[in-house]
């Protein structure tokens, strides 16, 4: 995607947007120059980046397949960024043909590369909304159209969180979600952390300072704490590479350089 063919009507291109500098990260192509600039300068700092970032990824496609095993068919992907591939549609649906998915995220960029993304997809939707206002999302037509909250639902919280301050509540976000989950519902979360090399998370906490969503990093104790209601299941909160691992090869002696903390909970 080239800055000058981008139909950008509203947004503010002199700042990076989360949603876009990760899709860098994922090698994608749904970002603009102030992304990329970021993005590179974020590399500088910390050169494991687009590992985390794609450690981030595996545990979502992990997380998304596990909940079909366990029955799951409809997924409420929230601050979902730009479905780009390994997403949670494609998973779930290579998995499930009958599994419905809605992403929701506040970027107009995002949101727009996902309706692209997804056209011809009568099964997967995207909602532009803010995930800190839970009425408004369930309540949207998107929402409503596709997913059924008396059948169990996976709300999916993956690498968003951090970008909602404590003066937004995150748990009491969460909480909301919770009340029109039905028993054997999953929350699936993953969060950056300081646990493991606080002094590059510092560094990083003050680069995302530049843009429209700065970045709290929580421990495994706060990170645990989101879970209120649900049961976790095992192994636990752990860092991404330690989640449920598909061989014991794919986590190497250091997981903590991954610094970032993924679980998913039942509703029982």
């Amino acid at each position: 995607m080239t800055d000058g063919t981008a139909e950008t009507g509203g947004v503010d291109l002199s700042r990076p947007s989360a949603a876009r500098v990760y899709d860098y990260y994922l090698g994608g192509a749904h970002n603009f120059a102030v992304d990329r600039e970021m993005a590179e300068r974020a590399i500088g700092l910390w050169p494991d980046l687009p590992q985390i970032m794609q450690a981030n990824r595996a545990f979502l496609r992990r997380a998304v397949r596990y909940c079909v095993d366990n029955g799951i068919r409809q997924f409420l992907d929230l601050g979902s960024g730009i479905p780009t591939v390994g997403n949670v549609h494609e998973v779930a649906q290579a998995a499930a043909p009958d599994a419905r998915v809605v992403y929701v995220d506040n970027d107009p960029v995002a949101a727009a590369y996902s309706e692209n993304i997804l056209r011809g997809n009568d099964l997967a939707a995207v909602v532009q909304a803010d995930l800190r206002r839970p009425d408004e999302v369930l309540d949207s037509p998107g929402v409503r159209a596709l997913l059924d909250f008396d059948e169990p639902v996976a709300v999916m919280m993956v690498a968003v969180l951090h970008f909602v301050p404590d003066e937004d509540d995150p748990a009491a976000i969460i909480a909301k979600y919770r009340e029109v989950m039905v028993p054997g519902s999953h929350l699936v979360l993953s969060h950056a952390s300081q646990d493991g090399q606080p002094g590059q998370a510092d560094s990083h906490q003050d680069l995302y300072r530049r843009t429209a969503t700065p970045m709290t990093m929580r421990s495994r104790a706060e990170v645990t704490a989101l879970f209120d209601g649900f049961d976790i299941v095992e192994p636990g909160v752990v860092y991404f590479p330690e989640w449920r691992p598909v061989s014991p090869e794919d986590v190497d002696d250091h997981p903590e350089r991954f610094t970032g903390l993924a679980a998913v909970g039942r509703k029982d």
